[in-house]
């Protein structure tokens, strides 16, 4: 194991011992999961993002965008509105990505024909083969490898459940909690109910 490894794993459990001696009166589980998952997610993003960058010329991000066009199937495309809420960023985050990559020459911009006056955005040739090797490479060697050598395969298979579930618990939430909010009034209603 090397140093970098050692470090990250004393930390998580000075982390975590830390807090159980500090607060022992309360059960710390969903916090302390917590911190181990965002951490995770800190350490594979960064790992994520040299890997793209040194390898293709583009940030994790940006091939992040690439990658929900390749599995969008032939051909290659989405509308802007789809490629954000797909990815969790903004409108205004994928229109400066999407520039940035067509620039580069991954992307175009195309009409989508089941919306007059839309925009697709597609992959080039490039930005497939680009995408299909990033693929392979992740395939072969992903930033998570290293943690997960030493699992047997019906573990990371029981993990990668276990965070999935999560996931589908945490955004099937998000989801009940838009729904519930109170919608804004619109002018005329306003009026309405103080009359």
């Amino acid at each position: 194991m090397g140093e970098t490894q050692r470090r990250a794993i004393s930390h998580i459990e000075d982390v975590v011992t830390s807090w159980e001696r500090e607060r022992p009166d309360l059960d710390l589980s969903n916090f302390l999961l917590a911190i181990c998952v965002m951490r995770l997610g800190r350490v594979l993003d960064d790992a994520y993002d040299r890997l793209c960058r040194s390898r293709f010329g583009v940030s994790g991000a940006d091939m992040r965008v690439l990658f929900a066009l390749r599995r969008a199937g032939k051909p290659y495309a989405r509308r802007p509105t789809d490629l954000f809420k797909a990815l969790l960023v903004t409108s205004g985050a994928i229109t400066k990505q999407v520039d940035r990559l067509r620039d580069l020459g991954f992307v175009d911009r195309i009409s989508d024909p089941s919306y007059s006056g839309g925009a697709l955005i597609a992959l080039t040739t490039k930005g497939l083969k680009a995408t299909n090797a990033a693929t392979d490479l992740l395939a072969e060697g992903s930033p998570i490898a290293a943690g997960v050598q030493r699992m047997s395969a019906a573990n990371r298979a029981a993990v990668r459940q276990f965070v999935q579930q999560m996931l589908e618990s945490l955004e099937h939430s998000a989801t009940e909690d838009e729904t519930e909010r109170p919608k804004p009034l619109r002018a005329g209603r306003r009026r309405a109910a103080k009359v």
